[in-house]
C-alpha cells in the first residue's frame, strides 16, 4: 500500500505529527541513506504478505541465500510452490505481532492492510530491527534499491524513495551499459587477489597493481568484449611480473 494511503490518518512515521500530512514523504530526500550490502546467508528474514509483491521480495531474499519465512493467510501460487519444496517456511495466518519477530534479522511488510503494515513497523522499530514497508519510505529504516546483477557484480540504483519508476528505467539503461565483460574481469581480478595479498606488502602497492590493470592500455574491458580473454590474462601476468620485480629491486 503506497505512502499516499496514509494521508489524513494517524501519523505513524518517525515524525509522529498526529495526523499524517505527507511531510515525511516530501522530506525523504533531505536525509541521505547509508548505502551498505548485507550478507543474509543463514539469517532469518520474514516477509508479511503473500501477493505479487511478497513473491518479489521472497525471491530477492532467496537469491541472496536468506532463510525466509512467509506469514500470510493466503499466498501466490509460486509462493505455495516454494513452500511445498521446502525453499521457504510458510505460516498460513495473519501477522501475530511481536512474537513473529523473535530471532528475525529483517522483516518486509508487503500487505494491502495499512494497520498490519504499521504494526509490523512499530514492532520492528521497538526491537531495533531492519524493517521495510513496501512502497512506504517513511515506514522503513532501510529501502531496497533497484539492482543490476551480472555475475559477482551488483550495481544498486536508488532515488531515496522519490521515484521507483525512474530507478527501474535507470536499471534497464545500466544493465545495457555494463555487460558480461565487466563480470568476467571481476572474476579474473578476484582470482589474483590472493597473490596480491601474499606478495604486495602495502595497501598502496595492491591498489596500484589493480588500478594499473583496470585502467591500463589496452583496455581489458574492450578486449573481453571482443572475446580476447587470453590477452587479458597476459596483461595480468605481466603486471604480476612488474610488481614482483619492483619489490626485488
Amino acid at each position: 500500500m503506497p505512502a499516499q494511503a496514509y494521508a489524513g490518518k494517524k501519523c505513524v512515521c518517525q515524525y509522529r505529527k498526529g495526523i499524517c500530512d505527507q511531510s515525511c514523504v516530501r522530506d525523504m530526500l533531505a536525509t541521505p541513506f547509508y548505502i551498505a550490502c548485507l550478507k543474509l546467508t543463514g539469517r532469518r528474514c520474514l516477509v508479511v504478505g503473500g501477493g505479487d509483491v511478497g513473491l518479489e521480495k521472497v525471491e530477492g531474499l532467496l537469491a541472496c541465500d536468506g532463510d525466509v519465512t512467509l506469514v500470510a493467510p493466503e499466498a501466490h501460487p509460486e509462493l505455495e510452490s516454494l513452500a511445498a519444496e521446502g525453499s521457504i517456511a510458510w505460516e498460513r495466518r495473519a501477522y501475530a505481532g511481536p512474537a513473529d519477530l523473535e530471532g528475525v534479522f529483517m522483516v518486509i511488510a508487503a500487505t494491502n492492510d495499512s494497520e498490519v503494515n504499521i504494526g509490523v513497523y512499530d514492532d520492528a522499530e521497538q526491537r531495533a530491527m531492519l524493517v521495510n514497508v513496501v512502497d512506504v519510505p517513511p515506514l522503513c529504516n532501510f529501502i531496497l534499491p533497484a539492482i543490476v546483477r551480472t555475475g559477482p557484480l551488483a550495481i544498486a540504483i536508488s532515488t531515496a524513495g522519490a521515484s521507483p519508476a525512474l530507478a527501474k528505467r535507470m536499471k534497464r539503461e545500466v544493465s545495457e551499459l555494463f555487460g558480461e565483460e565487466y563480470a568476467r574481469l571481476a572474476v579474473m581480478l578476484n582470482d589474483v587477489r590472493g597473490w596480491a595479498k601474499g606478495t604486495l606488502p602495502t595497501y598502496n602497492d595492491r591498489k596500484e597493481f589493480f588500478e594499473g590493470i583496470v585502467g591500463g592500455d589496452p583496455d581489458p574491458i574492450e578486449l573481453l568484449h571482443q572475446g580476447r580473454e587470453a590477452e587479458v590474462l597476459a596483461i595480468i601476468d605481466a603486471a604480476k611480473e612488474r610488481a614482483a620485480a619492483a619489490l626485488a629491486a
